[in-house]
């Protein structure tokens, strides 16, 4: 061999020496850190609240810094709702999709530049179909930009006491440095709930009509969980599968958050293993719970919002004046009836009870169709059911994305 290639040899097999013994003095936990860095995936974190008292009941990781998704739309509505309290935006005011608003990615309602929306329209693309498109609109109606809207949105959580969210768009799309925790998040939901229920409603709905078509949500827990009456979804790949949702049941009120699941429906099944658990356990006397809002948001929900004064999540349930009075036949089945809207005129609700009896055919065969005056609304409800039969309804209703809560009758 020659002189040359020796010495080659001899350099490569030092190289090869070298690098082998600085992995081997490589301590392990250092290599399985730089592992886990490598293979780390979304937060698994969790949070179960009772809505009334706000006490935290369980959790896991719930301080854990992760990514808010499409939750932060959350505060997007919050703060759409705060601005509709002030009259300073209106439910039927409409709103020019910007170049910006328009070049969002999907989830989206696919606005072209120049058209408009509605509030109330956006609201509802908001809580369905989590329209990227529709929250950046609602933003920059909001904040002149994007970018000063998102910089609202983190001083109002902070003064929530949202302490470690920061958001850094309308919409939850990705961005590094917008991130939140478990328990920011049902601090957010509880505010929406207990301080804005005229607008809460909104959270009910599955479904709205959109240029001819029907537009449907993502929120699928919702048909199959008894009491469950919102709040949002969310997904990017960073966060993982992210649900807040509140649910009711015997007049008490909870809120469960998870978030980093590893799809919508495991994401969906601990959410209703968290509130199963919490309201197994009794609720303090001392601290009534909040019940569900007797308002039901409708297709009239426009003059609905803007004639009807506030429905209080948080007080304790009230028995209905002697003055309600209610129209329609007796009813000749069970104690109890199921509400699916309320409205400013007594033909409206009526014309709604009818319809609905019509679209439940034989799950309504033996109720009436009613109306009751209370509160300055006129409520749609069929009465004359089992309790079953009431909790049945109400699932075939809900599936149709129809707004529906079943009460006993007094």
């Amino acid at each position: 061999m020659h002189p040359l290639a020796r010495v080659s040899t001899l350099l490569l097999s030092l190289t090869v020496l070298t690098v082998l013994v600085a992995v081997l003095l490589t301590p392990l936990p250092a290599l399985a850190k730089r592992s886990a860095k490598k293979t780390s995936g979304p937060v698994a974190a969790e949070i179960l609240m009772d809505a009334g008292s706000g006490k935290v009941i369980q959790g896991r990781n719930a301080e854990t810094l992760t990514y808010p998704a499409s939750l932060t739309k959350m505060m997007t509505l919050m703060l759409t709702f705060e601005a509709l309290e002030r009259g300073s935006l209106r439910l039927d005011q409409s709103l020019v999709v910007s170049q910006h608003a328009a070049s969002m990615p999907p989830s989206r309602l696919w606005l072209a530049p120049g058209s408009t929306i509605t509030v109330e329209q956006a609201i509802l693309a908001l809580v369905t179909r989590s329209a990227n498109d529709v929250a950046v609109v609602l933003g920059e109606a909001l904040g002149g930009s994007e970018t000063a809207f998102a910089a609202k949105m983190t001083a109002r959580a902070h003064a929530l006491g949202m302490r470690r969210t920061v958001f850094r768009n309308a919409s939850g799309l990705p961005d590094r440095l917008q991130r939140t925790t478990a328990r920011d998040m049902a601090i957010l939901s509880r505010a929406l709930i207990r301080g804005h229920a005229r607008h809460y409603a909104y959270f009910q709905r599955r479904s709205f009509d959109w240029q001819g078509d029907t537009v449907y949500g993502h929120n699928r827990l919702m048909a199959r969980y008894p009491g469950m009456d919102g709040i949002k979804t969310g997904y990017i790949a960073a966060s993982g599968f992210n649900l807040a949702a509140s649910a009711v049941r015997d007049g008490r009120r909870l809120i469960a958050v998870v978030m980093g699941g590893h799809s919508a429906n495991s994401r969906d099944d601990r959410v209703a293993d968290l509130l199963d658990a919490g309201f197994k356990r009794p609720t303090s006397p001392a601290r009534p719970a909040p019940v569900q809002p007797d308002l039901l948001i409708t297709k009239n929900s426009a003059s609905i919002a803007q004639r009807s004064t506030a429905v209080s999540v948080g007080a304790p349930a009230v028995k209905p004046p002697p003055a309600a009075k209610s129209t329609g036949g007796p009813s000749t089945g069970g104690p109890w009836s199921i509400q699916v809207g309320a409205f400013a005129s007594q033909a409206a609700a009526q014309s709604i009870a009818r319809a609905t009896a019509k679209r439940l055919g034989a799950l309504a065969a033996g109720t009436s169709p009613a109306v009751v005056r209370s509160g300055g609304l006129y409520k749609a409800r069929l009465t004359g059911f089992a309790a079953t039969k009431a909790d049945a309804a109400c699932t075939a209703l809900k599936t149709a994305g129809k707004g529906c809560f079943a009460l006993q009758d007094r």
